[in-house]
Formats: structure tokens, C-alpha cells, sequence
């Protein structure tokens, strides 16, 4: 029988060379598919690759549950008054869909901000959990946010690298991408935030009502709003309703439709040149007045300044994209 000498550890310089490999090609593999645009939904449906060539103006946007994983650069989400950073070595997780304001804070033209988001498939992830044995939040990490922090490890790194190569023979994705995100998922699992996935992929858990309650309100944000009622419907009493609701998505079940109701406005009337009038009867305000302070606030302008400078910044876009072609 012959003996296999033991492997040495691994020194951390090994470690460090190991993780920026990694993430360097990992980088190059993004940079090579956003050359020119910012943002690219590929072939994989999953999944999707940003760039920023600058520092962007903050940007109020729906986030979809999904692991954003930044390899050059870095970012910084705002949820509420909570701030969240992430960078190459720290990756962003949302079990839910919450509204945060995005900003790239580190970018240049020599060295994009780069990142992969692949979105949460909370039927893949439940699936795992019944074959890992993986703790309940209850033993785990407590959950309080719909949105953490965590670590980026090398063989994370790597397997979202076999993810996002396989854009380059798109007849392999159907067959091999669930296998590589599985994996994805199972490394998100067994880390310190697993928790958070365990909750969102759990049937009957706080963050799978809390999903079914914003999932009704995005269906219906139009429409009067009555938290006993939508509590009821997700089978919760309305004082653990909203403390839960609030604790994952830092708002209240009505500020959370407020949201949806200004942003859904302000898209009608960037994208559909309504007045701001119409907009505000569309989204389920009944007085334009209200509507309008609650715009001011939200966005630091009435609704038809705040418009015609987004068109005005959309048309510098435009004309400085043109310049470069």
C-alpha cells in the first residue's frame, strides 16, 4: 500500500494568489461581454452582468431576490437607513423584492465596476435544503434584514467563473447552468448567511409570508390598501405582520406601497409622457395635491421638474454613448 504524503496547508499568501486569480478572471470574463453597455441579460435567464465605467448617481430601483457578486469596484445599496457595501470581497444577498437605492462608488474607465447577479430559485434552494442538513434561523444566524452581507470565498469565485463561461456555448445552459447554480446555492448555504436562504426557500416561515405580501402588493398597489386584511391573508396577526414586514424590509406595509405607487408614476411619466395628473389617478392617488408632496419628497423635486431632468441626463447619456461609438 503506498502512503500518500499529507497535503500541506495552504499559506495565506497561497490563498490570496488562489483568490485573485480567480477573481481576475472572473473579471476579464464579465469585462469582455459589457464592453460599451452597462448592463447585459444573457442567455441565461438567470443571470446578469453589470458595468460601470464612473461613479453613478444614486438610483432608487426594485431589487429581485438574488446574489450580487462584485468582482471589480464596488457598490453600495441603501435599504432604509441601513447601508450595505460590497466589493470583491464582499457580496450582497436579497431574499426579497425590496426597494434600495443602488450607487456604484468606485469605478473608472481603466477599471470598471464589474459584478454577476444571478437571481434566487427558491424551488432549486429548497431542494438542497432536504438533502444538507442546514439549520433554521432559529439555530443559525438571526435573520432581521431581507438583505446581508457576505463573504466572497475563492470557490465561489470559481464556480460563478464555470457559470458565467458557459455564455460562450449557449447550447450547454440548459443542460449545465441548474447543476453550477445548485452549487452556488449550496456554498451560500453552508456560509454564515445561509440562514437567509433557508428562510426565504421555507414554506410558512416569516420571509415566505412577508414574499406572498409583497407579491400582492406589487399586483395591487393601485388599490386601497388594508393591513388586517393582507395580514389575515398571508396567516398572520397584524402586530406580527407589520413588526416582521418592517424588520425585513425596513417599512411599513404602506410605505412599502407608497413606494411602488411613486416609482410606478414616475416611469409612466418618463416612458409614457402622461402628466403628472394622470399618473397620480393611475397609481390609486385620489388628490394630485398629495400626490405631488409625496413625490417632492421621495425624489427632491415636484414631478415635472424631476422629469424633465431625468430626460435631460437620459439625452446627455445618449449623445456621450454616441460620441465613444
Amino acid at each position: 500500500m503506498i502512503l500518500m504524503e499529507p497535503r500541506p496547508p495552504r499559506s495565506r499568501a497561497d490563498a490570496d494568489r488562489r483568490f485573485e486569480s480567480a477573481r481576475a478572471a472572473l473579471a476579464a470574463r464579465i469585462a469582455g461581454w459589457t464592453v460599451g453597455v452597462e448592463q447585459i441579460d444573457t442567455a441565461n435567464p438567470s443571470l446578469t452582468l453589470y458595468r460601470h465605467d464612473a461613479p453613478t448617481d444614486a438610483m432608487s430601483c426594485m431589487v429581485q431576490p438574488a446574489i450580487a457578486l462584485t468582482v471589480q469596484g464596488a457598490k453600495r445599496a441603501l435599504l432604509g437607513d441601513e447601508v450595505f457595501d460590497y466589493h470583491p470581497h464582499r457580496f450582497l444577498i436579497t431574499s426579497l423584492d425590496l426597494p434600495v437605492v443602488l450607487r456604484a462608488v468606485k469605478a473608472n474607465s481603466e477599471t470598471p465596476y464589474l459584478s454577476v447577479v444571478l437571481r434566487l430559485d427558491p424551488r432549486a434552494i429548497a431542494e438542497l435544503m432536504t438533502q444538507i442538513e442546514v439549520p433554521p434561523p432559529s439555530r443559525a444566524q438571526p435573520v432581521t434584514h431581507g438583505i446581508v452581507l457576505g463573504e466572497t470565498t475563492t470557490p465561489l469565485l470559481e464556480a460563478f467563473d464555470r457559470l458565467v463561461r458557459l455564455l460562450d456555448e449557449p447550447a450547454t445552459i440548459p443542460v449545465l447552468a441548474p447543476l453550477i447554480q445548485k452549487e452556488i446555492f449550496y456554498r451560500v448555504l453552508m456560509s454564515d448567511q445561509g440562514a437567509l436562504l433557508w428562510q426565504m426557500a421555507s414554506f410558512g416561515s416569516h420571509g415566505h409570508r412577508v414574499s406572498r405580501a409583497i407579491d400582492w402588493l406589487k399586483s395591487n398597489f393601485a388599490e386601497p390598501l388594508h393591513v388586517e386584511e393582507l395580514a389575515a391573508e398571508v396567516q398572520m396577526s397584524p402586530s406580527r405582520f407589520h413588526h416582521h414586514f418592517r424588520q425585513l424590509t425596513s417599512m411599513s406595509p404602506l410605505q412599502f406601497q407608497k413606494w411602488l405607487r411613486l416609482n410606478e408614476a414616475r416611469r409612466l411619466m418618463l416612458t409614457e409622457s402622461i402628466d403628472a395628473s394622470n399618473a397620480a389617478f393611475r397609481t390609486g392617488y385620489e388628490s394630485a395635491s398629495q400626490f405631488s408632496r409625496e413625490y417632492s419628497r421621495e425624489f427632491g423635486a415636484p414631478p415635472r421638474r424631476d422629469i424633465e431632468r431625468l430626460l435631460r441626463t437620459r439625452d446627455a447619456e445618449g449623445s456621450a454613448k454616441a460620441v465613444r461609438a
